[in-house]
């Protein structure tokens, strides 16, 4: 039976995002967008355990009136990290009004991947102003079903969770010293008002589970992890490049 152990995998990961930086920004800091749920604040806090508070920024980026924003501020006053607050909501309204201004009707789906690509923008923006690094903070069990926005939260310049299942970020967040109630809190990607497991269909205990055992108990909720895993394993995958054949002089 698979057991994790969350101590040596922390160590490994800490050990790891040093690594990173010694090799691609040894005076970086790394820039985290911090939404207030565990998985942005499991990495905020694994880069301050690698780095230290002084290299870790948190940006929090409210697409107008978020709810939860005592959430996010909460975190980056725990992890004792500066931070920037930066309101998306006139951006997203912007490009709304042009798209809209050009005839193109927005569908549902553009409408809820254009803040966590404006997010993303927002973040990179940030990071070159201090020389920093962008963390990305998907964990594997989103991954895994594609449950993610390309080019909004599915990118940055490394990933300390992109390999560990939202029941090992748990464990890793407890270790860490980070509240309980960020760790428990209900998942949701604060886009269109539903939980991340009303979304998806299936609780992540379950998908977590067949990902590490193989092992599920219903069979419509195994055919749709797979469908949804074969249906996005193009988001994990390098952009796809023509290969002329034609030689380089140089390399």
């Amino acid at each position: 039976m698979y057991e994790f152990n969350a101590e040596k995998t922390m160590k490994e990961c800490v050990d790891w995002i040093r690594c990173f930086f010694k090799d691609n920004g040894p005076s970086s800091p790394a820039v985290v967008g911090i939404s207030g749920g565990k998985d942005s604040t499991v990495t905020a806090a694994i880069c301050v355990e690698a780095l230290g508070q002084d290299r870790v920024i948190g940006v929090l980026m409210p697409n107008g009136e978020q709810k939860d924003i005592s959430d996010s501020l909460t975190v980056v006053n725990h992890l004792g990290i500066r931070h920037y607050v930066i309101n998306i909501a006139g951006a997203v309204s912007s490009i709304q009004q042009e798209i809209s201004a050009a005839n193109l009707p927005l569908t549902e789906q553009a409408k809820i991947n254009l803040p966590p690509r404006i997010r993303m923008s927002t973040l990179y923006a940030v990071s070159q102003c201090h020389n920093g690094r962008v963390a990305n903070t998907c964990n594997l069990s989103e991954d895994w079903v594609g449950y993610s926005t390309r080019y909004g939260d599915s990118v940055g310049d490394f990933s300390p969770l992109s390999h560990l299942t939202v029941t090992e970020v748990k464990q890793i967040g407890r270790l860490l010293g980070v509240p309980s109630h960020l760790i428990d809190k209900v998942p949701s990607d604060g886009l269109c008002g539903r939980t991340d497991e009303d979304n998806l269909g299936f609780t992540y205990a379950a998908l977590d589970k067949y990902i590490r055992e193989g092992i599920i108990d219903d069979p419509d909720t195994k055919a749709l992890i797979d469908k949804n895993h074969e249906q996005n394993l193009f988001k994990l995958k390098l952009m796809p490049s023509f290969e002329s054949g034609i030689p380089t002089a140089i390399g």
